[in-house]
């Protein structure tokens, strides 16, 4: 990191475009911009720009530069926010990712916790997508699967496992009746996940009972294959706290066992001791204790 302020004042001027501007950013006067310019160029051996009357545009050595500072500064970025958070406080940006399925359950769970620490801004984000702690761009991770997640130097704990409910809606009850049992499934009509690859327990137990012709609606992700359960487009799996919530569904068999998709709580090793992390973590399982005596009733 000998040469790190020629490096970081080569990157503001590709990223800018002007001297002027990056010694603006930089706090430093448009003479020593040039002077670590042409001292990195000197040292290097090529050319990072090409200059002209509008400013300078990087050359093909220069992109490949920009990159790299570019990744390095995001990771300075992403370690100073990892050394903030470990303050003393239950303060500042606390960063919670899940499965959208348990955007019912955790949400207001989550505004609870900022009731009792109104210092903590809270960002959820749910989706597919996983969120690399490790860089810190989440402090808790709530993600599902069979087996626990095995990302080096994360901490994971078992949490709650979400239960599902096969049900209908009472408007397709009515129209299509509903089956007695597995056998009178190739009767009826099924909503079901799109895609084959990381298929959670229920629905590889779906596929497994029902004729691939009698799923007549698929979808990307829980919250729409539970709003076109709803919406009556066919039979199909919500959460149980999704169930108990509404009056226009009816069970189409009892829950299985066979259905639950196991969860985890994942944090990083290095912030896992933080005082907000353990402060959520804390309220987070004494929150799920009564999730599933709730929705069972």
């Amino acid at each position: 990191m000998e040469h790190w302020d020629e490096v970081r004042t080569a990157y503001q001027v590709a990223r800018i475009g002007t001297v002027s501007g990056a010694a603006e950013v930089l706090g430093v006067h448009h003479a020593t911009v040039i002077r670590h310019i042409d001292a990195l160029e000197g040292r290097l051996g090529v050319k990072l720009f090409q200059r002209h009357a509008r400013g300078y545009t990087p050359t093909e050595a220069g992109r490949d530069l920009l990159q790299v500072a570019q990744a390095t500064d995001d990771q300075f970025a992403q370690l100073a926010g990892r050394i903030r958070d470990k303050g003393d406080g239950v303060t500042g940006e606390l960063v919670i990712t899940s499965l959208v399925a348990l955007s019912a359950v955790l949400t207001p769970a989550l505004a609870r916790f900022r009731q009792v620490h109104p210092e903590i801004r809270v960002r959820y984000l749910t989706g597919d997508r996983l969120f690399r702690l490790e860089y810190g761009e989440a402090h808790v991770a709530i993600r599902a699967g069979r087996q626990a997640p095995d990302q080096p130097d994360n901490v994971v704990q078992r949490f709650v496992p979400y239960d599902m409910r096969l049900a209908a809606s009472k408007d397709y009850a009515r129209r299509m009746g509903l089956p007695g049992g597995v056998e009178d499934f190739a009767e009826h009509e099924f909503v079901a996940l799109d895609g084959e690859d990381r298929r959670p327990p229920f629905m590889d137990w779906l596929l497994n009972v029902v004729p691939r012709d009698r799923i007549v609606f698929r979808t990307s992700n829980n919250r729409s294959m539970s709003d076109a359960v709803i919406a009556g487009a066919g039979i199909g799996f919500l959460t149980d706290w999704e169930y108990a919530a509404r009056d226009d569904l009816v069970e189409v068999m009892p829950p299985q066992d066979a259905w639950q998709s196991p969860t985890w709580l994942v944090t990083h090793v290095d912030l896992h001791r933080s005082p907000k992390v353990q402060a959520f973590l804390q309220f987070l399982k004494e929150e799920s204790k009564g999730w599933r005596g709730e929705t069972a009733a």
